[in-house]
């Protein structure tokens, strides 16, 4: 089976649905922005307030080279990292990408009382929450699989997940 991607907005429940199916397919799992701050010695916020998001990008996208070459893992991806097409494309060579969606309110009321959300230090973060799903809506939908995970456990996430990379598998490779 291919490495399994999740893509998704900040709050999709990416790190809890990737622990989840690592535990389920025994792989390991690597969460891109962990292995960022790890690697820069250095929080996504504080990377993005000396460096810009632009600079968080490029070290986002080396990172994200480097972990498409693995095998047998599960990779979270920060909710930025569709942005870059090149990201996506790497990822698709051994694995197969998975975008979790929720609905904006969703995401405000999950990630609300996290102050590690480099995006949302504004005004009215509803709003801003708002705007960057309008604009990265294309690049989710370039996944392989899109699961919504609104009213759903991360157990039930995992297990909708394995159901559809089954599917998918199967009419790749038909009988």
């Amino acid at each position: 089976m291919k490495n399994l991607v999740l893509t998704g907005f900040m709050g999709t429940g990416k790190s809890e649905v990737g622990r989840i199916l690592s535990e389920k397919l025994l792989y390991t799992l690597i969460d891109s922005d962990s292995m960022i701050e790890k690697e820069q010695n250095m929080s996504i916020t504080d990377i993005f307030r000396l460096h810009g998001e632009e600079a968080f990008r490029d070290i986002e996208s080396d990172v994200i080279s480097r972990l498409s070459k693995l095998e047998n893992v599960v990779i979270s991806t920060g909710g930025g990292a569709v942005l870059r097409e090149s990201n996506l494309d790497t990822l698709r060579e051994k694995g197969l990408i998975v975008c979790l969606t929720a609905e904006a309110e969703t995401i405000f009321k999950r990630v609300e009382n996290n102050q590690d959300r480099p995006l949302l230090q504004v005004d009215n973060p509803l709003q801003k929450i708002r705007e960057l799903l309008l604009i990265r809506e294309p690049y989710y939908k370039n996944a392989d699989i899109i699961i919504n995970t609104e009213g759903k456990s991360p157990e039930d996430i995992a297990f909708e997940i394995l159901r559809e990379v089954k599917q998918n598998e199967f009419s790749q490779n038909p009988i």
